[in-house]
């Protein structure tokens, strides 16, 4: 029967705080005091730590002290070293993202705020875990000591670029720094950390796996099926969710953030989650270091929920003022990771402005100079810079005879057209 005494349903539509033309809002969200929330044993059981994913785990405060549980007690020299982590980050960042303006490379995704979620993650993992990151987590190349110039030969995908071209710009592999392949179709990568993380397991290894990935992309099928074998394999891998509320154009609230949060998403596969302030480099790197030894320790996996923003467009292909306020970065309620570790070294006496703004002009001198290097190997509009036949190279273990027919047909055509080539 029509019951027509009730009224009509109305389909919800998610809308952010404030679009463009508006003054930012962050009043919804409720800010735990730094040190409030608890730590519990890093081999809980996931059913007696539910409030973890709706609190957020907080060491920095608003005096630039590390208060709390959480505190990760790091020394004054590892503290210097993730601060200058995340400020070269940023400096490289920012010459890439003019490169791009100026022609020289395609394509540029900046992490303007996000530099703890990847360096602080980098130096509480152990140098040979596996990463399986998305586009934004540059970080951990820097981190882990990559040199500036591989970064950049790939970027400009010149002759110097160990990829030969085939991959689009800051789609970086580096297995040696335990870097695995970015994926441009998000979330593939989960599903290949877990895979990569039972390989570790059924061979009695160490190293654990961590993957990377947006608020956004929890909506995709990969992520329920990443969730799945990890909870039923108990596989040492940490699920890093970014949440920095924008994925390209969409607010957090079409991927579900308004009904709750994404480390909630934890508590259906019955796995641990935790839901930090992704802005805090302490908090960080404790969050990841309890993971990694809960996941070594074959506690299982763990859900991480990086409570941060973007404070840039998507990408260099982004205007993110045609679809949010121009103050909300300003008005960010967590602040900017690099100035709250700054503020805390200098709190307790181990850091002040004049040393920063020394560690700031270095750090952009010696970008510049990687740069001029790399763009002696080539870049955008130069030209072809791999050897043609790189074309059919490393796609395949065994190179099928067709494409060896094609390789041969086209080298052939290449050497009558050009034959001083």
């Amino acid at each position: 029967m029509t019951q027509t005494n009730l009224p009509p349903m109305q389909l919800h539509i998610p809308e952010p705080p404030a679009r463009p033309g508006e003054e930012a809002d962050f009043s919804h969200i409720k800010l735990l005091p730094a040190g409030e929330t608890r730590r519990p044993d890093s081999l809980a059981s996931p059913h007696d730590m539910r409030d973890l994913s709706f609190g957020l785990v907080r060491v920095l405060d608003d005096q630039g002290q590390a208060v709390g549980p959480w505190n990760p007690n790091l020394s004054p020299d590892i503290l210097r070293r993730m601060l200058r982590d995340m400020a070269m980050t940023r400096a490289f960042d920012d010459r890439m993202f003019r490169a791009q303006r100026q022609g020289k490379t395609s394509f540029y995704m900046k992490c303007l705020g996000e530099e703890a979620v990847a360096v602080a993650a980098a130096h509480a993992m152990s140098s040979d875990d596996m990463c399986f990151p998305s586009y934004r987590q540059q970080g951990l190349l820097i981190a882990r000591g990559c040199p500036l110039i591989e970064l950049m030969n790939q970027i400009y995908s010149n002759k110097g670029d160990r990829l030969k071209g085939k991959q689009l710009p800051i789609m970086y592999g580096f297995p040696e720094y335990g870097f695995f392949t970015i994926s441009g179709n998000l979330t593939t990568q989960l599903p290949q950390a877990v895979g990569w993380a039972m390989a570790s397991a059924s061979r009695g290894d160490t190293r654990i796996a961590a993957a990377w990935c947006g608020e956004g992309s929890t909506a995709e099928g990969d992520f329920h099926a990443a969730m799945t074998f990890a909870t039923v394999y108990r596989a040492p891998t940490i699920f890093n969710v970014v949440n920095n509320q924008w994925a390209i154009s969409s607010f957090s609230g079409f991927a579900g953030g308004e009904a709750t949060t994404f480390a909630a998403r934890a508590i259906g596969y019955g796995i641990a989650g935790l839901r930090i302030d992704g802005n805090d480099p302490l908090a960080v790197y404790a969050a990841t270091s309890w993971a990694a030894e809960r996941a070594r320790t074959n506690g299982g996996p763990t859900l991480i929920e990086h409570f941060t923003y973007r404070a840039e467009g998507h990408s260099t292909s982004d205007d993110p003022s045609a679809y949010r306020s121009a103050e909300e970065s300003a008005k960010w309620p967590l602040g900017d990771p690099i100035a709250r570790l700054k503020a805390h070294l200098i709190a307790i006496g181990e850091w002040d402005e004049d040393r920063h703004a020394a560690m700031d002009l270095e750090l952009a001198t010696e970008v510049k100079a990687v740069q001029k290097e790399a763009e002696k190997n080539g870049i955008l509009g130069h030209g072809l810079h791999q050897p043609f036949e790189t074309m059919f190279e490393d796609v395949f273990e065994d190179l099928p005879w067709h494409l060896k027919e094609q390789s041969a047909q086209m080298m052939a055509e290449r050497m009558r057209k050009w034959p001083s080539n």
